[in-house]
């Protein structure tokens, strides 16, 4: 029998997050170990565990994978998450690829200087009402089913979610101009695995904060500021 998938990342959100969020709305049961010091890190290049020398890294069937979107796509795939055919496969790829752009501007704000956080999160707003947002609530008026694709729980809806709340967290009345995306995001995160992860206690991680920031600086010797979208 196969054990548990095994998460090697910060304890913290980052680019770990959304597997975080599969892999519980999958219903699967995951361990983790977290990076702490630089020489946990080495450890992982010399033993060969990070083909591109990055985190994350998760260890599930027999293999140790790399990159974000790989792992996902297979998380996905492996729990019925990726659509019945081709072509919802294709749909899934393009909503999670825009909610995943979207995403990105959220998680780089803790690494920006107090003047720069300011402006990224007018970008962040600016792009999530005027060019994400608008696309899925269009999607769930025009078809009127309960999900994105397919009428089926899938990846896409749980990446959808994660972006919601994530928004939500910088400004709370983001969704005040989008009913049907007030409505998705109840009935998302009724769903008993998602509610499950969204209570006190489950491995879904807290907003980033200083600790977590100097960690990640001290452990990839990040000695440069990132710059704001």
């Amino acid at each position: 029998m196969a054990g548990k998938p095994k998460l090697y990342y910060f304890n913290g959100r980052g680019r770990m997050e959304s597997i975080r969020w599969l892999l519980a709305a999958a219903g699967v049961e995951f361990e983790e170990v977290f990076l702490e010091t630089r020489e946990q890190y080495e450890k992982l290049l010399q033993g060969g565990s990070l083909m591109f020398q990055q985190v994350p890294m998760v260890e599930i069937d027999g293999m140790k994978m790399v990159q974000t979107k790989a792992i996902l796509s297979y998380i996905a795939a492996k729990y019925n998450l990726y659509g019945k055919d081709l072509k919802e496969r294709a749909l899934i790829d393009m909503y999670v690829g825009g909610t995943d752009d979207l995403m990105m501007l959220i998680l780089v704000f803790p690494f920006l200087s107090a003047e720069d956080k300011e402006k990224q999160l007018a970008v962040i707003v600016q792009r999530a009402t005027s060019r994400y947002f608008p696309v899925y609530e269009k999607v769930l008026k025009d078809h009127g089913q309960n999900f994105l694709v397919g009428n089926n729980f899938s990846w896409a809806d749980i990446h959808l979610l994660e972006a919601i709340l994530m928004v939500e967290e910088k400004k709370s009345d983001v969704l005040s101009g989008f009913p049907q995306l007030q409505a998705f995001k109840k009935r998302i995160s009724s769903i008993p695995t998602i509610k499950k992860f969204l209570e006190p206690g489950s491995q879904r991680k807290p907003v980033p904060d200083d600790k977590y920031v100097e960690t990640v600086r001290r452990v990839l010797r990040m000695y440069y500021d990132i710059k704001a979208n």
